[in-house]
């Protein structure tokens, strides 16, 4: 059963995400908080698998809950699912840079949202098509990378393959396809990157890429 903490300022949206997680048979909604601080408190009392953040609340917001609870080591297995109305540059960035594993608009389809609540808590990140590409988008903004990062200089030239397709949005099996290796290997690569670069999930290892000037927004 995968545990669900729903954070958001409005009620009714809160009743409406915790009603739809229970319909489903492997899902539970473990609490509802209406702020960040509140987030912050239930994610380590409940230490649920997943988080469903919204990112504007009073006091607190949530990319700062997300912050807090993404960075002690109290909830470190404790994952983000960031849902807002706002699909704004600043948010995806701080959001995943805060560590969030996936980013998502309350928009999505329910049968969406409930696959991506799967998806995180299976360790995979996750993100909207229209969010990826503002979020290619801010990486543009931003001043180059002076050169690769330290990290970069541990892995093989494989994982750096690898590790250049994630950042480009490919999925496992495209990845598999592109390379002629199984699915099997492709999942060991990426284990491997996640171990090497200390990153928590998929979605880190993209910030990881492009952060290093492995991958420039031009070449994506």
């Amino acid at each position: 059963m995968i545990r669900v903490l729903v954070a958001d300022d409005q009620a009714l949206l809160r009743g409406s995400f915790r009603v739809l997680i229970d319909t489903a048979p492997d899902l539970c909604a473990v609490a509802e908080a209406g702020t960040g601080e509140e987030a912050v408190a239930l994610a380590r009392r409940e230490l649920p698998d997943v988080v469903l953040m919204d990112v504007r609340m009073p006091g607190m917001d949530g990319i700062e809950a997300t912050r807090r609870i993404c960075g002690s080591p109290e909830t470190a297995g404790v994952r983000v699912l960031i849902l807002t109305t706002f699909d704004l540059d600043e948010y995806v960035y701080a959001g995943l840079r805060a560590g969030a594993s996936g980013f998502l608009l309350k928009s999505t389809p329910p049968g969406d949202l409930l696959s991506a609540i799967r998806v995180i808590a299976a360790g995979e990140g996750l993100l909207a098509p229209t969010v990826t590409r503002r979020l290619i988008t801010e990486f543009a903004r931003m001043p180059p990378p002076t050169g690769p990062a330290g990290d970069m200089d541990g892995l093989t030239a494989r994982e750096l393959e690898v590790l250049t397709l994630i950042a480009r949005g490919l999925s496992n099996a495209e990845i598999s396809d592109r390379l002629h290796v199984s699915a099997a290997t492709v999942k060991t690569h990426i284990g491997h990157l996640l171990a090497k670069l200390g990153a928590r999930d998929r979605a880190q290892l993209v910030i990881a890429a492009y952060e290093s000037g492995l991958v420039s927004p031009s070449s994506r």
